[in-house]
């Protein structure tokens, strides 16, 4: 087994992990490592937009559009947090670099589902990858961050209840322990646990089956979002998604009838559920989405990729209705932190999708999800940056050991990955269950 030492490890490269290594010093060591290729996370894929506060008359509406959205079962705190920081995190953005949308010189918002006004700021319908595209332009640039791909985690390293890094692999098979004083989990969601989602297929939920071993606090791990429009198809693999502000800017849903069945604007989980009887009503595997409304200049212009994949499908969205069915989306459980992105292990934080921080309750409402990624990740490291924890002065053979010790544990298992997949799929399961 290989030991890299490093300041600060983080697990994932999307948005929130890329946002939290941007705002770590050049004076600390940072490395990042992702299972796949770094720009094959689900950051790149979001398309509609980021939502940030225009002024302080829009507080209460967007505190309630948030809370509404998901059940009223979010932590108030930080809601607010993130609503409050919004209007800094898009100025850190467009510093990088990250142009959304303009008209005269001045920014455009858009509205999707169950937001009450328009707030969403946005570029094209590929915002995700224009935001976490400049996000690793400029990581890259960094001296101090060091990425590794084709890297995966398989385990903790725990000593005396604190984290002192993680166990990995690279696609050899070669081991590694990766020490860090801080370790930032940014590894993404469960999509690929799904046989029908919208997220690459290699985020199966690791970190959480990980977590749960060492006892770290779950949260709301059956809180699972489905998204109600992606493109029927019956090719296997991943779902394009057909984003939210398709409909926020005037996309009908139509039964097998040809008539509408249900208002396009209603929280994702009230829509999936709409959309669900209809397609149990009509007999049919999906439903058809009206994008001609909208105008040729609207969608060339807002939703040009969506025409292009569309296009390549053989719908074209100016003429004709396209089919669409819900799929796994989004998941708003995750690992348990507190404001400042803290997990129930010392040193250890969880940013991004792999964190609950009580931000989108049991329904995200659209579009807050860059934005929460974002917020809560900076939190995080300005969190550590004050951490004395870190520096306990544990003798490091002694912390290599625990390592090899977890590596010994782990190849007396077979097919970890599998295992860890049907471990948090049960776990998932007996939440249900006790509820």
């Amino acid at each position: 087994m290989k030991t890299i030492q490093t300041d600060i490890l983080i697990v994932g490269t999307g948005a929130s992990g890329l946002f939290a290594a941007l705002h770590i010093p050049e004076d600390k060591k940072v490395l990042m490592i992702t299972k796949e290729e770094v720009e094959k996370s689900d950051s790149f894929l979001a398309q509609g937009g980021i939502c940030v506060l225009r002024d302080e008359s829009d507080y209460d509406s967007f505190m309630e559009d948030t809370l509404k959205a998901g059940h009223y079962e979010n932590r108030v705190e930080s809601v607010d947090i993130m609503i409050r920081s919004s209007q800094d995190v898009i100025r850190e953005l467009i510093d990088y670099g990250v142009d959304f949308a303009k008209e005269d010189g001045e920014l455009v918002y858009t509205r999707e589902g169950c937001h009450s006004k328009p707030r969403i700021l946005f570029h094209e319908d590929i915002t995700g990858e224009e935001i976490t595209g400049k996000l690793l332009k400029e990581a890259k640039k960094q001296k101090h961050i060091t990425i590794m791909e084709h890297m995966t985690m398989l385990d903790l390293v725990e000593k005396k209840q604190q984290c002192h890094g993680v166990v990995a692999v690279d696609k050899e098979g070669e081991a590694y322990f990766l020490k860090a004083g801080n370790t930032i989990l940014a590894s993404g969601g469960i999509g690929g646990l799904y046989k029908h989602s919208t997220n690459y297929p290699h985020l199966t939920g690791d970190a959480l089956a990980i977590a749960m071993r060492h006892h770290v606090e779950l949260e709301h791990i059956d809180y699972i979002q489905i998204h109600p429009t992606t493109l029927y198809s019956q090719r296997s693999g991943r779902r394009f998604l057909i984003s939210e502000s398709v409909r926020g800017e005037g996309a009908k849903l139509y039964g097998a009838d040809g008539k509408r069945f249900a208002n396009e604007v209603l929280p994702r989980d009230l829509l999936t559920e709409e959309i669900r009887k209809q397609m149990e009503k009509d007999g049919k595997p999906y439903v058809w989405l009206d994008m001609t409304v909208l105008g040729e200049e609207v969608i060339k212009s807002h939703f040009p990729h969506i025409y292009e994949h569309c296009l390549e499908e053989g719908y074209d969205v100016t003429k004709d209705w396209i089919p669409v069915v819900p799929a796994q989306h989004y998941f708003m459980g995750g690992i348990h932190v507190d404001q400042d992105s803290r997990t129930s292990l010392k040193c250890l934080y969880a940013v991004g999708e792999t964190s609950c921080n009580g931000v989108h309750g049991a329904n995200r409402l659209a579009s807050n999800s860059l934005l929460e990624s974002l917020v809560f990740a900076r939190r995080a490291v300005w969190h550590l940056l004050n951490n004395k924890e870190a520096d306990t002065g544990e003798d490091l053979e002694e912390v290599v050991s625990c390592a090899k010790k977890a590596w010994e544990e782990l190849q007396k298992e077979k097919s970890i990955p599998q295992q860890y997949r049907r471990e948090i799929l049960e776990e998932i399961e007996r939440v249900r269950k006790a509820k």
